[in-house]
């Protein structure tokens, strides 16, 4: 067992975990802009595009990068100059340290290390969009990037659709299309979503619907920036076990589905082929051919 007393006196430096803004300049705090100056280092994911940010504030602090390329080598430097007594400030690219960018390997060893790890608040993109989609905001639940390979994205998606929580993600532009199909595969058409674009910067935009919707919105628009996409969460979750249509014939699970969604034989022959793992011709062909006798 181990307690933290952050700001009693030490004779370690301090790691502080400084989030930086997502877009908005304006939007970085007074406290961060002051420990930024006050330390006497800065670990930046990129020390160019934090620079910028340092210009802005007339911030002078030394920099020293900290990336995915350089954790390790990297984390035993910083660590022994807060042994030594040194502060340092860890910022990422945007937003919080350690969410999606590096910074978790430098926490631990600073806990292991007996040194004081102080977070700041600040700007966050993914409850930043939350409060603003409409989706109810609790419980939610964070993922972040989906994973790049098409079998392990789906399965990760179907993992998911066994979650009650709002689900959020973040994704870029050249894959939003990609991922928004998969997930209308999936979590079914009607399932209702927010794309949150830009959050915060000078174009940002809130594109709300249903998965159908969204999913012609992608196929139909030049798709631009940063998303934070959040699902609705699954109000219909089977237990685990043998799901119910297993019990049922081809013709059966269709016209269940037309019934309890009001969608016609050809939307309802999609999930059925989805929910079963058949190709669609499969399920249309034993769908009609049943209906012929």
């Amino acid at each position: 067992m181990e307690t933290q007393k952050s700001f009693e006196p030490k004779d370690k430096g301090s790691l502080y975990l400084v989030p930086t803004p997502i877009g908005n300049l304006e939007d970085m705090t007074f406290r961060a802009i002051r420990l930024l100056k006050e330390v006497d280092l800065i670990a930046a994911e990129d020390t160019r595009n934090t620079q910028k940010l340092l210009n802005h504030f007339d911030i002078t602090t030394p920099q020293i990068s900290y990336h995915d390329h350089n954790v390790k080598e990297r984390t035993e430097q910083l660590i022994q100059k807060l042994v030594d007594g040194q502060t340092i400030a860890q910022v990422s690219d945007a937003g919080m340290p350690s969410i999606s960018d590096p910074g978790v390997e430098l926490v631990k060893a600073a806990i292991e290390a007996g040194i004081s790890v102080i977070p700041l608040p600040g700007a966050n993109a993914a409850l930043t969009a939350l409060i603003a989609s409409g989706l109810a905001p609790q419980p939610f639940y964070f993922y972040g990037f989906l994973p790049r390979k098409k079998n392990d994205l789906k399965q990760a998606l179907n993992d998911l659709n066994k979650r009650e929580e709002t689900l959020i993600f973040y994704e870029s532009p050249h894959r939003l299309k990609q991922v928004i199909g998969e997930m209308r595969a999936i979590f079914g058409y009607d399932r209702q979503v927010v794309l949150a674009r830009e959050v915060t910067k000078r174009f940002e935009e809130f594109i709300r619907g249903n998965l159908e919707e969204i999913s012609e919105w992608t196929l139909s628009e030049q798709v631009r920036g940063e998303f934070v996409i959040i699902v609705e969460g699954n109000a219909h979750v089977v237990e685990e076990g043998n799901p119910e249509w297993e019990k049922w014939s081809v013709k059966e699970h269709v016209e269940h589905l037309m019934e309890e969604k009001n969608v016609s034989s050809k939307e309802a022959i999609k999930e059925v082929a989805i929910s079963r793992d058949l190709p669609k011709r499969e399920i249309y062909s034993a769908y009609h051919q049943l209906d012929e006798h």
